[in-house]
């Protein structure tokens, strides 16, 4: 009776390894990616098929703001997510403790002034009010428009990319920036002709039909631009073959094609 109940045990353990063994074969083959909807999500289907050719089964999951993202990664919920820069990345590690980095760049979005009322941001007026959004990791950013033509000017010594509001030390037009809302909600902003100019992050332009290139009445050099947006995943994982391999697809140039050829320049690929 032992021996029986023993090669039954036995047996049993071999089922629940092999069953186990298939589950991380199945896991290793396939990669869950949390991106926004566009262009990131867009980007990520055209590369399924692309990807499927070197194993993998690539998993997109849209989410539709900047804070659960990385949320998601660093608990492991997903294996990479795509919609944030450098700066952004660094700003989460360092404010909330994130263990993640970046792969590789993948493309930029170039972020943009819109105004219903101005032509140039020259043509604002003194006191303008300029909608931008509440993330602290691109006041810099933002600032760049206004030091590029000249209107205000920040301390000495501080990198324009680390710049904040209270960096201005000189504001030619008294320009307010008003950064009371998320980045989601600022094409609805410029809609509703609020204020005198709304800066938008492109992602969110291209939503809602607007090209940064045609629509707006200022838009951001790519050259050197540390704006890149990136793939990242948890510290230790960027040598995943399944890693590797997604992100040789995002770089390659079937992808690159691809978003010059749908986004007209709304969205280029990273230098």
């Amino acid at each position: 009776m032992k021996r029986i109940l023993s090669i039954a045990l036995v047996l049993v353990l071999a089922v629940a390894l092999v069953a186990c063994g298939n589950k991380e074969d199945k896991n290793d083959k396939k990669v869950v990616v949390g991106a926004s909807p566009a262009p990131h999500a867009e980007i990520l289907e055209e590369a399924k098929p692309l990807l499927k050719d070197k194993g993998y089964d690539l998993e997109v999951k849209v989410i539709n703001d900047y804070t659960t993202p990385n949320k998601l990664l660093d608990a492991g919920e997903i294996d990479a997510n795509f919609f944030q820069h450098t700066p952004y990345l660094e700003t989460e590690k360092k404010d909330k403790k994130y263990k993640i980095e970046s792969v590789g760049n993948v493309h930029l979005e170039p972020m943009a002034v819109y105004s219903q009322k101005y032509k140039s941001l020259k043509d604002l007026p003194d006191g303008a009010e300029v909608f931008v959004s509440n993330n602290p990791a691109e006041q810099g950013r933002f600032l760049k428009f206004f030091v590029d033509e000249g209107l205000i000017k920040i301390k000495d010594g501080v990198k324009i990319q680390d710049a904040t509001f209270d960096d201005i030390v000189e504001n030619k037009k008294d320009i307010k920036f008003n950064n009371k809302q998320a980045a989601e909600f600022l094409p609805k902003t410029y809609q509703n002709n609020e204020g005198d100019a709304v800066i938008i992050n492109s992602n969110y332009a291209i939503e809602q039909k607007l090209n940064p290139q045609k629509d707006s009445i200022a838009v951001e050099n790519g050259k050197d631009n540390p704006y890149a947006n990136l793939i990242a995943v948890q510290e230790g994982h960027k040598d995943d073959e399944k890693i590797k391999a997604l992100i040789e697809v995002l770089q390659s140039k079937d992808i690159k094609d691809f978003i010059n050829k749908k986004y007209d320049g709304a969205v280029t690929p990273a230098e």
